[in-house]
């Protein structure tokens, strides 16, 4: 299959499941979860979707656990909105932690920025 049909097929997915998630899921533990990508095999069968969880590590496993329960409804609602495609791909969840990691380095850049700030580096008069 063409890759750009892949493409459309995990765009349409991943605006689907965001709206699903944020909209329809009564789950009170799912709190703020975010589809952050979609990855569909080149066969359809399956897809790899790529959560980003707001909260403490505990609020955040507790989500994770909520969405794997509800992946049944989300893919009964990816098939009904979807229903052009023979088959909807069996969907595998997984929790995205690059904007952890990009705020961890957000961090960092900021105190190494204060310091600098704070105590400027010595020129030698030498070079």
């Amino acid at each position: 299959m063409a890759k750009h049909r892949l493409q459309q097929v995990a765009d349409t997915m991943q605006r689907v499941l965001g709206d699903v998630i944020q909209k329809e899921l009564k789950d009170p533990r799912v709190g703020f979860a975010t589809v952050t990508d979609v990855e569909v095999s080149a066969d359809l069968q399956h897809a790899k979707v790529r959560i980003s969880v707001m909260g403490s590590p505990e609020e955040r496993e507790a989500a994770m656990a909520a969405l794997q329960r509800a992946r049944g409804f989300l893919r009964k609602r990816v098939a009904e909105e979807m229903s052009y495609m023979r088959f909807v791909p069996e969907l595998h969840l997984i929790q995205d932690t690059s904007l952890d990691y990009t705020m961890h380095m957000d961090e960092v850049f900021r105190a190494t920025q204060h310091e600098r700030l704070v105590n400027p580096p010595k020129l030698d008069d030498d070079q």
